[in-house]
């Protein structure tokens, strides 16, 4: 827990064989989650996956089939679960706001709904960027400003539980970076935030855990080494040699290690058990080697791992 962390206990979010159906399609499948104070997860998977059904589960949005859900220690569809609710910031992935209402008018809006200070919303308009366009009316934002306003309601009330469907769409690369800065600062004081994204690169790095989910299930969860060791996907080594080094460099590697040379350039594959044998020999190339890079699976390889096993 980072320090500085305050008031919700370790377990915030609890999940316990969560299934929800509308009708036939079986949206949501005997999903267990169980998430800590000031804990980063990324929920990743394909259109259609339960992500945003099991978003509006855990909000109370929507019933469950059959399971249970725990925010906080109580049920969400329990009494006590209105109170709770006032702790949770939520972007939905499609923000729907009220075009004829100004930004300033749109967060005092959801202060009122949502009981919180009112005083905090210019503040919170300056911290996205929008307090030039506080007085505008949100029909004549653009969709990176209406996605930086989404975010800036989300934060009322200084949330301890984040809900992030889809949060950086439409926004600029600065306003990504903005985006994280503001999310990692809210992890160091207790936020515990969900993240759910598509752009899988962009979170790679960021999040504490991945919850990947196919056809409704959690298919894995874990960090990032841990879903690629599960896997054992191979690990690319990219080479640059000195001339001439070609000969020295198949004298020292197993032939099913070099995929190819092209050039100055070797390109190398090698189980994960194997890289740090790989990596000697490579060394005891010395001279002969002029840089290595190292390729890791990337998150985008483990989900299709994960959902696409090979035979």
């Amino acid at each position: 827990m980072p320090d500085g962390a305050t008031g919700l206990g370790s377990n915030v979010i609890e999940l316990r064989g969560v299934s929800r159906s509308f009708g036939r399609i079986q949206a949501v499948q005997d999903v267990d989650l169980t998430l800590d104070e000031g804990e980063f997860v990324g929920l990743i998977g394909h259109n259609g996956a339960g992500k945003t059904t099991l978003f509006n589960l855990m909000l109370g949005l929507l019933p469950a089939s059959s399971g249970e859900i725990r925010i906080c220690g109580e049920p969400v569809r329990g009494p006590a679960f209105r109170r709770i609710r006032r702790s949770i910031g939520y972007v939905p992935e499609s923000v729907a706001l009220y075009d004829h209402l100004s930004g300033i008018e749109t967060m005092l809006f959801f202060a009122r709904l949502k009981g919180a200070d009112s005083r905090s919303c210019p503040a919170l308009l300056k911290q996205l960027g929008l307090a030039d366009s506080a007085q505008r009316a949100v029909g004549e934002y653009s969709k990176g400003m209406r996605q930086r306003l989404g975010f800036a309601q989300a934060l009322l009330g200084a949330p301890r539980i984040l809900f992030l469907d889809e949060p950086t769409n439409g926004l600029d690369p600065e306003g990504i970076q903005e985006f994280y800065q503001i999310v990692g600062a809210l992890r160091e004081t207790g936020t515990t935030i969900v993240l759910s994204s598509h752009v899988l690169a962009e979170i790679q790095q960021r999040v504490d855990r991945l919850a990947l989910m196919n056809a409704g299930r959690i298919q894995a969860l874990g960090s990032m080494r841990e879903l690629r060791e599960r896997l054992n996907l191979p690990v690319v080594i990219q080479v640059t040699l000195h001339d001439g080094a070609e000969v020295a460099l198949r004298r020292v590697l197993p032939h099913e290690w070099i995929v190819k040379v092209s050039g100055a350039t070797a390109y190398l594959q090698c189980e994960r058990k194997d890289k740090m044998s790989l990596l000697g020999s490579l060394c005891s190339l010395n001279r002969e080697l002029l840089d290595i890079h190292i390729e890791e699976p990337s998150l985008e390889q483990v989900f299709l791992g994960y959902t696409n096993p090979r035979p």
